[in-house]
């Protein structure tokens, strides 16, 4: 209904300009031949004075549109109305690169202002980075903020704020039923209502990098391209400072474990998880082996995201301990300048094993005591779920698996620094594979 009006007016603003010029100019009597020549030249000067008049009655018409536009959202956001953004053109046929919405999901953290306020600064065109924020909970005060950026994202609502049935034993997990079905709503959105082909997904709590974009629109192709792919990840788990190389911050790798924490999918990964969305939990869901069918993720060596929300559902669990070390990267890396086709799986697995597996070999006693003096990297080795979280426990890192898979881990192994020292924690050569067994 707005496009329509907003057609109309433009429209009849034309006609009247036009209207107005061919009035002049049939109503205005014939000029004596003598004076011709100074009669055509105020004949073209009343021209031009009557075209500027047109295109300033334009430029206000367009202004009255604009004003339109923003007061409608306002109106809709006091009624309740979820504000429908406009979608987006495909983003494979954009010239200018792909366009990536970021979906931010929100609750009734007003504090969601911090990660707005990154993403406004850091992103490079509204056009191919538009920001959707969809909002659960109904806060008041967190509403607030994000109307406060009008036009600079799309506000929508998820508006299904009932509590959910959940069985007895679950009845304190009443939370993550309510994230998991604000997820599943805001997805459909994304991808059924406004048609997008891929998006970023956050959460209010987090704030990104400078290059947080960069890295998103540089690895598009290589998901698009790579079937053994199945997301981009901005986040690195064992990401705190002390246990990453933060002089090749452009480094990239491959894992099996799903990180989440501001993360890219596709279309056609919706269109496959839709159907059988879980009611609760859907992070550790997506880590099952019915889910992740052998795909992997890219995850940065430094991670592209930090998150500073200690309060949620989970009550600060791993927060004090782990999230709130982790090392936000500060150095701007021109990743959509970089060949980025050794993530490829073949290629990748060829020489990240033959690194990982030609590094010698070292006891963790011998690590933590600097008795290992030679140069380059080194390999533990671990076998049996019990080695590895003593192994992973005594060196900082994050020990819980998630239906087998480490925290960061490809193929079972996982890369890290300790002390200066890139170092492998890698199950034998003969790997055959995860044990789910192993949570």
């Amino acid at each position: 209904m707005l496009k329509k009006s907003g057609w109309a007016v433009w429209g009849a603003a034309l006609f009247l300009a036009w209207n107005l010029l061919l009035l002049f100019l049939w109503s205005r009597p014939a000029p004596p031949s003598s004076s011709s020549s100074s009669s055509s030249s105020r004949l073209t000067a009343e021209v031009i004075r009557l075209a500027q008049d047109a295109e300033n009655e334009l430029e206000r018409q367009k202004e009255l549109l604009r004003q339109i536009q923003r007061y409608r959202g306002l109106w809709g956001q006091r009624r309740g109305v979820p504000v429908t953004p406009k979608p987006a053109s495909p983003p494979v046929t954009e010239a200018a690169g792909p366009v990536l919405p970021v979906l931010v999901l929100a609750c009734d953290r007003s504090t969601v202002r911090r990660c707005l306020d990154k993403l406004l600064r850091y992103r490079p065109s509204a056009q191919r980075f538009p920001v959707i924020v969809s909002q659960d909970c109904g806060h008041a005060e967190t509403a607030r903020v994000i109307a406060s950026y009008g036009d600079a994202v799309a506000h929508i609502r998820q508006p299904d704020l009932g509590d959910i049935a959940v069985p007895p034993e679950h009845r304190k997990f009443q939370g993550y039923y309510k994230i998991a079905r604000h997820y599943r709503w805001a997805l459909g959105q994304v991808f059924r209502t406004f048609r997008y082909r891929a998006a970023i997904v956050v959460e209010d709590d987090l704030e990104v990098a400078p290059d947080f974009f960069e890295y998103f629109q540089a690895a598009f192709p290589l998901l698009l391209a790579d079937r053994s792919l199945w997301c981009v990840s901005a986040w690195n788990d064992n990401g705190k400072e002390q246990m990453v190389d933060v002089g090749q911050a452009e480094l990239l790798y491959r894992t099996d474990f799903f990180p989440g924490l501001g993360w890219l999918l596709l279309d056609e990964l919706w269109d496959e998880l839709e159907p059988k969305w879980p009611p609760a939990f859907w992070d550790d869901w997506m880590r099952q082996p019915e889910q992740r069918r052998g795909r992997a993720c890219v995850r940065p060596e430094v991670s592209r995201t930090m998150t500073f929300g200690r309060k949620g559902v989970s009550h600060g669990q791993f927060f004090d301990q782990y999230l709130k070390f982790i090392k936000l990267n500060d150095r701007f890396v021109p990743f959509t300048q970089l060949d980025l086709s050794y993530l490829k799986k073949e290629e990748y697995e060829r020489r990240f094993l033959a690194e990982v597996y030609a590094a010698p070999e070292v006891r963790v006693e011998e690590l933590r005591g600097g008795r290992r003096r030679e140069p380059g990297p080194v390999r533990l080795q671990y076998r049996g779920r019990d080695a590895f979280k003593a192994m992973a426990k005594a060196l900082g890192l994050m020990d819980d698996l998630k239906s087998g898979v480490p925290r960061a881990g490809y193929r079972g192994i996982v890369s890290f620094v300790y002390r200066g020292r890139r170092v492998f924690l890698a199950p034998p050569s003969d790997w055959d594979g995860y044990d789910p067994s192993w949570s």
